[in-house]
């Protein structure tokens, strides 16, 4: 009978969600607005529904055997989201407990959405068979996933590994956390696009974003100019990536990882991200670790990679 696991990837706009196999095949999709239901257990009902519909669909016969997820805030000890500012729903979730309702006899798996890719890069992506890793994803914020010796580190209180809130500038931009100078105010989809206004503002050369609003300018839009030549997006990229090379030759030395590997929006501008990041991460790494780490794109980052990632918390759990 094939084994098949439920990975869900909770967003502040929606919840997708599928059944996946250990080598990442797809048997079903489906999507769940997050927004829609401000009561939570009004959501869990219809995401109970949802993933019903699709197993039904299966066309041969399987064992479900855990459920995976990936969240913002998720606390991977006792199953709860804590205070996740981009979801509908506000306090401590008790998002486990209250699942097991709908499924009381499978293992279910919370944890956030960076480890989830983590554990997903090294079940189905770039990192198998690789012990000692970093995941950097790239999104709105920054956020990230350490595993040392084959299994994430999650801390004493399952929220290890932040370095998006590692202070690269004292006193520098201002932070959704209420601090200054965070890594993701200078390395993510909305630090790029602070990057570009400053340029703008302190170069007079044309550019592709000159005559676009703040809030109408994408991450996306400063790659394909990027990807077209244009000048400052490419000094926009240039800097980021120097800020980032910068923070992961510090995490460098702190794991002393074989590869790190960078997944999301902002790795699709391929070289204009990857040379200058490496760049600046040999130049200021420590002399016993330059010319050892590998700078990888993600080996998963595509169409259901937020899926296998949560899934993946569920096979990682029952090979070890």
């Amino acid at each position: 009978m094939k084994q098949l696991v439920v990975g869900i990837d909770i967003g502040g706009t929606n919840s997708v969600f599928g059944l996946v196999d250990r080598e990442g095949n797809m048997y079903g999709e489906g999507v769940v607005p997050t927004r829609k239901y401000p009561d939570f257990d009004q959501y869990l009902e219809e995401l109970f529904i949802g993933i019903s519909n699709i197993s039904k669909n299966v066309t041969e016969e399987f064992e479900l055997v855990g459920i995976g997820i990936g969240a913002p805030n998720a606390n991977y000890f006792d199953g709860t989201i804590w205070n996740a500012a981009n979801l509908v729903w506000k306090g401590t979730v008790p998002f486990v407990e209250k699942m097991k309702r709908y499924y009381p006899n499978i293992p279910i798996i919370i944890t956030n959405d960076a480890n989830a890719a983590a554990i997903g890069e090294m079940i189905y992506g770039g990192a198998r068979g690789m012990k000692d890793f970093i995941v950097v994803t790239l999104g709105t914020g920054l956020g990230s996933g350490f595993v040392s010796g084959g299994r994430l580190v999650y801390g004493h209180d399952s929220f290890a590994g932040e370095l998006g809130h590692v202070i690269v500038n004292r006193g520098g931009r201002m932070c959704g956390c209420g601090r200054k100078g965070c890594l993701e105010t200078y390395v993510s989809a909305t630090g790029i696009k602070r990057t570009a206004f400053k340029l703008l503002a302190d170069h007079l050369e044309d550019s592709e974003f000159r005559n676009i609003s703040f809030n109408d300018l994408t991450a996306e839009m400063i790659t394909k100019a990027a990807l077209n030549g244009d000048p400052l997006a490419i000094e926009a990229y240039e800097y980021t990536g120097m800020m980032l090379g910068q923070a992961l030759a510090d995490a460098v030395a702190i794991t002393s990882p074989e590869a790190i590997f960078l997944f999301g929006g902002l790795a699709k501008a391929g070289k204009y991200i990857f040379e200058p990041t490496k760049k600046y991460m040999e130049l200021h790494m420590l002399a016993n670790f330059r010319n050892k780490v590998k700078l990888l794109p993600s080996g998963i980052d595509g169409k259901n990679a937020a899926v296998l990632g949560a899934s993946a918390l569920i096979w990682q759990e029952r090979e070890q």
